[in-house]
């Protein structure tokens, strides 16, 4: 007996994994991407470098496997660099699981409250200062480690202890050196772009850092190196002490962990969204995984981590489709930590340096401020101002103040009220008052009112206010009473039924 189906109506059978060369190469492209900037965010917050990787391979395999942003990935970031080299500075390095791990059971408890979709009402100008400030702060700071020079603990300091640093490097060859290697990491990083096609198949950072370890070990350059621990060496669970030697003041910085990490992974998955066509980010269950891999991150005393936007980039341009590139690309990591560590020792620190001064330059909006200057001055403001803040005063500092003065924005914008006054020369006068009427324009009110001639009568009618808050109505009963003293006719007030 013959099959009489046409040969052209079998159907083909739908691959179990039709994405999974797209993803795999996808994944190695981020490897390479990750791998330095996992390394010198580590040796730039003050900790060995392999927890940088340990945070990576948590951001793959842990944060990798969870529903949220499918393509987003996460691990170590530059924005967080400053915020945690004050951390260990403060409360030392065992601390730094204690608090990564609140942090990651913050997030989550705010992932179980659904409080993921309400990060996208912070003011974009609001994070856009933040991570302009932590940009000039690792500008700053990675500097002193160009020319290998130690840098001074304050933003300020380090802002303004530069050119001295600089001057001094001239007249030391070890230093010179040193600035040589970061300047030709950051030369390449900026002109790879421009490189054609064939060759920017190796993700620029891979390649910086590359040709530095390569001129270091032609030339023997006597510059500084990663040092290191072996990864399980590097591994420090917080002791049960930490829990209990913390006092009130660590509650602050793991506000601040909680907040810029929880921002910062929401606003990039918001990007991330705009380069693909794949399924949209789940706010509420995205800052759920971001939550888990910080736990996890805190229990291993690694780094804390958010979805870093450079990688998550890279993902998408590379030509992932699913999480199984983020989830492979953690797996790299893991191997590349357990069986070739000994090749941290040969990157100068110089050229992790370089990196990261490249990093912290596309966090500094220079262009998009000039824009926004231009339409919104009110906004363009407040980035400047929370930037600023951050580098005179501190991180957390800085984001509140940031925080407050877009709230104060808010609230004036919001303010629109207009006094329209009529007088027909017979009869009282008409004063019409629309919009919302709050404290914030109540001098604006009480001067056109008080302006009016004390010897006629006034109807003020209020039927257009929206809204009328308590200040600004116990300032129009004042006035009221003010103004009928010194005429026959009491003020007639008129308000919406």
């Amino acid at each position: 007996m013959t099959d009489s189906t046409p040969h052209s109506e079998i159907p083909t059978p739908t691959p179990r994994f039709p994405h999974l060369k797209a993803d795999f190469t996808a994944s190695l492209v981020v490897f390479l991407v990750a791998l330095p900037l996992c390394v010198g965010v580590a040796v730039a917050s003050g900790v060995p470098a392999e927890l940088g990787l340990i945070t990576g391979i948590v951001g793959g395999l842990v944060t990798g496997f969870m529903r949220g942003s499918s393509l987003q990935v996460s691990g170590p970031a530059a924005g967080l660099t400053v915020l945690v080299f004050e951390a260990v500075r403060e409360f030392g390095l065992p601390a730094l699981g204690v608090i990564v791990l609140a942090t990651g059971v913050l997030q989550i408890a705010m992932g179980a409250l659904k409080v993921g979709r309400y990060f996208r009402a912070i003011s974009v100008s609001v994070v856009e200062g933040m991570l302009a400030g932590i940009g000039l702060v690792l500008i700053a700071g990675q500097m002193y480690s160009v020319v290998d020079a130690k840098a001074p603990e304050s933003g300020l300091g380090k802002m303004a202890g530069l050119p001295a640093a600089l001057f001094e490097a001239l007249g030391s060859t070890r230093a010179l050196v040193s600035l040589a290697l970061g300047a030709g990491t950051i030369a390449v990083l900026v002109l790879w772009k421009h490189m054609p096609r064939r060759v920017r198949v190796v993700p620029g950072p891979l390649a910086a850092v590359g040709l530095a370890m390569l001129a270091a070990f032609v030339f023997d350059a006597p510059v500084a190196m990663v040092e290191v621990n072996g990864l399980l060496g590097s591994i420090q669970p917080p002791p049960l002490d930490a829990f209990g030697s913390l006092g009130i003041g660590v509650l602050g910085t793991i506000i601040a962990f909680t907040l810029i990490a929880s921002a910062e992974s929401l606003f990039s998955a918001a990007a991330v969204d705009r380069m693909h066509d794949g399924p949209r980010t789940e706010y509420d269950k995205e800052l759920l995984a971001q939550g888990a891999g910080n736990a996890v991150c805190g229990v291993l005393g690694a780094l804390p981590m958010t979805a870093v936007i450079v990688r998550s980039s890279a993902n998408v341009q590379a030509g992932a489709k699913t999480k199984a590139s983020r989830i492979i690309h953690g797996v790299w990591l893991l191997l590349f930590a357990a069986l070739l560590p000994a090749l941290l020792a040969y990157i100068p620190i110089p050229a992790l340096a370089g990196v990261l001064v490249h990093a912290g330059a596309k966090l500094v909006p220079a262009r998009a401020l000039v824009g926004l200057w231009r339409e919104h001055r009110g906004e363009a403001l407040i980035l400047v101002v929370t930037a600023v803040s951050i580098v005179a005063i501190s991180m957390f500092e800085g984001v509140l103040i940031g925080l407050a003065l877009a709230i104060v924005k808010t609230a004036w914008d919001a303010s629109h009220v207009k006094l329209e006054v009529a007088d027909k020369g017979a009869g009282p006068i008409q004063a019409h008052l629309t919009g919302n009427a709050t404290f914030l324009k109540l001098p604006k009110i009480l001067d056109s009112l008080e302006a009016l001639p004390q010897t006629h009568p006034v109807e003020l009618n209020l039927t257009g206010v929206h809204h009328l808050d308590h200040a600004c109505r116990t300032a129009l009963e004042n006035w009221a009473e003010r103004h009928s003293t010194a005429e026959t006719e009491p003020v007639k007030v008129t308000t919406a039924a």
